[in-house]
């Protein structure tokens, strides 16, 4: 008989950037900002960064099978380009909704949201929606908030369509921070959890560059630390790293960073016990195919 293990542990992992061969391009996409984004992925190496991708999801779905965290945390990023048929592979490929697979916490990243008509179209939501459900304040998808034990996972969608090709900032919008100031009214007690793309500043400490951050940072913190927030869980930076007090917050940011890409794919295992966090990354060893063991750390949550 297995023993009952202590804390809630949780899976995080992060841009993906999974794509397909037949993208499902339209005349509009020809004057928009995927032309160059397809640029760069076939013509300038991105896309090598990634040759790996499908073999690390497959690997990482079967971990998430067998060691069974309690639930699995998103913070977006799926595809490369945001075409619908990108992310219906995304979906599929990562068993979104699949019994078999521990219930997941996910929002978009800024290449789920690459263009107006891919925001619109709602095909994160829709190809997503498992991992989408939980408390709301109303009818908008976002935020919402999930219990798993005795913490709250908060999801903020922090993502905007930008139209100039190298603005990849986000931003949440003073809407969506008044609905997540109600929702942490409404949450019974435990630890929040929030979950973003978006980073609170780079590893370094320092603050995300104005055309790859978070508009209205300051903003979605204060909020966040009204809310009582203990954690911000994020992606969005390629390279994992985890701070356990950035100036900018008074409360730890961890940063899973790609799951994918080469000589990085890694993601993140969690430990929660009361206030305090185990951590471990699980890497990608491309000779095995399979993940490993890598750096451990500790912190405590704080608020």
């Amino acid at each position: 008989m297995t023993e009952p293990r202590a804390g809630v542990v949780l899976a995080h992992f992060s841009d993906v950037h999974l794509t397909v061969p037949h993208l499902g391009w339209v005349l509009r996409d020809l004057a928009g900002k995927r032309v160059t984004g397809w640029f760069h992925l076939r013509g300038l190496g991105r896309g090598k960064r990634f040759m790996h991708a499908e073999a690390v999801v497959r690997a990482m779905v079967a971990e998430f099978r067998t060691r069974r965290p309690d639930v699995l945390v998103f913070p977006g990023d799926a595809t490369a380009l945001g075409f619908a048929t990108e992310l219906e592979h995304a979906a599929k490929s990562l068993h979104v909704g699949d019994a078999e697979v521990p219930p997941g916490v996910a929002v978009p990243g800024n290449h789920d949201y690459y263009t107006p008509p891919a925001v619109l179209s709602g095909a994160f939501e829709r190809e997503f929606a498992p991992w989408l459900e939980g408390v709301r304040v109303d009818e908008h998808v976002y935020p919402f908030a999930r219990r798993v034990g005795p913490l709250w996972l908060v999801a903020v969608n922090s993502s905007t369509a930008n139209a100039q090709p190298w603005d990849a900032s986000g931003e949440v919008g003073a809407a969506q921070r008044e609905r997540l100031g109600r929702l942490f009214a409404r949450l019974d007690r435990g630890p929040r959890i929030l979950v973003t793309h978006y980073p609170v500043c780079l590893a370094n400490g320092q603050p995300e560059t104005r055309w790859h951050g978070l508009r209205d940072l300051d903003q979605v913190v204060n909020v966040a630390a009204d809310g009582g927030v203990c954690l911000w869980l994020h992606g969005h930076r390629h390279v994992a790293y985890w701070l356990p007090r950035p100036r900018q917050a008074p409360f730890p940011a961890i940063c899973s960073g790609s799951a994918t890409q080469s000589g990085r794919g890694s993601y993140g295992e969690y430990t929660i016990e009361g206030e305090h966090l185990r951590g471990v990354r699980r890497v990608f060893d491309v000779a095995t195919g399979k993940f490993q063991d890598g750096e451990k750390f500790e912190m405590e949550l704080g608020g």
